[in-house]
This record gives C-alpha cells, sequence and structure tokens, in this order.
C-alpha cells in the first residue's frame, strides 16, 4: 500500500512505497485518433465499450509503449473501424488537466475503402458534417475538436490546434459548454 506524501525535493503529493521509499509516479496518458474524411463526410464509431457506450467518436485511444504517436493512431484506427489509414498530419493536441490525459488527433486518409465494426465499435458510419449527431458525441474533446475541423473545411484554412479544456467544476464535465476554452491556439498551415 502507498501512501501520500511529498517526498523530498518534490512539490506535490506522490504516492510513496513505506518500505523502500520508491516513489510511483502517476503521470498523464495519451490518447490517439484519427480525422478520416471522403467528400464532405466523417468517420465515426459507436463506442461498444465504456465510458460512453453507445456515442460517437472518431477512432481512439490510449498509446502503448514502443509506438510513435502516428503509430498508435493509425492502430486505434485499425481496431476500431478497421481500417488502413496513412497519417497525414497532426490536427490538433488538446490537454485535459482533469483527467491525466493528452489527446492528440491526426488527419488521416484511407488507403482502402474497406472499413467496419472492430470490437470496441458497435457500428461504424459515415457522417456529413451537417448530419454529425452532436449530442450523441462520446466526450467534450472529441466535440471540440469535430467543431474546429469543421471551422477549418468552412474556411478553406488548414490549421494545427493546441490548447487545453480546463472544466470550469461546475455542471457536467461531460459537457463541453462547462470548459475554459480560452486557451486554444491554432496555428495556420502554409499551403
Amino acid at each position: 500500500m502507498l501512501v501520500e506524501q511529498i517526498p523530498e525535493d518534490e512539490d506535490r503529493l506522490r504516492g510513496v512505497c513505506p518500505q523502500c521509499g520508491k516513489i510511483h509516479y502517476r503521470n498523464p496518458k495519451i490518447v490517439v485518433g484519427t480525422l478520416i474524411e471522403r467528400d464532405d463526410q466523417i468517420l465515426l464509431c459507436r463506442r461498444a465499450i465504456e465510458p460512453a457506450l453507445g456515442l460517437w467518436t472518431p477512432p481512439a485511444g490510449f498509446l502503448e509503449m514502443n509506438e510513435s504517436l502516428a503509430e498508435g493512431a493509425a492502430r486505434e484506427t485499425k481496431e476500431e473501424a478497421l481500417a488502413d489509414v496513412e497519417i497525414v498530419r497532426p490536427f490538433a493536441r488538446i490537454d485535459l488537466t482533469r483527467i491525466g490525459q493528452v489527446h492528440e488527433m491526426f488527419l488521416a486518409r484511407l488507403n482502402s475503402t474497406e472499413v467496419g465494426a472492430g470490437v470496441e465499435s458497435l457500428e461504424v458510419r459515415w457522417f456529413c458534417w451537417s448530419e454529425i449527431p452532436w449530442s450523441e458525441l462520446a466526450f467534450p474533446v472529441i466535440d471540440w475538436i469535430l467543431r474546429l475541423r469543421r471551422a477549418d473545411l468552412e474556411s478553406k484554412q488548414e490549421q494545427f490546434h493546441c490548447g487545453c479544456l480546463r472544466w470550469r467544476d461546475v455542471g457536467s464535465p461531460m459537457c463541453l459548454d462547462n470548459y475554459d476554452l480560452g486557451e486554444l491556439q491554432s496555428l495556420l498551415l502554409k499551403g
């Protein structure tokens, strides 16, 4: 059993083994995924697992050891949407400090037209941007990322977005309206 204490030369509570003194760090997890588009559509997966069972998200999941961010995004896309993709470029990096996650989303293109539901997806479907089920999206970060992409497409600007979703500590943490989006930086990419 670990005890919570501030170790010497540290500035915050850590889990420390009372027998050996080893510090057990809790660090943020990295979530990687892809935005795959064709014509005026985007590919979304209906989640077959908790959290957010039955809700929609682009293919994404936790980065594994010994893989790059892009490799992890391509692997997660294959697992959740049975899609073989080529990573085009990073699209967004969003910090979720409330739950200790960093989300890295890439734009990707299909290497073949075949897609389907992997074991973590109930179904996979193409949505026109005007038909996205906004009230059925799995997480606020996904809502924000999809809105950023739609705005880029509408303005015909290619950008990289980064920032932090900071929960205001009021209302549901599952609602984008309850977050401060003021730290967003959108960097215009050259054509």
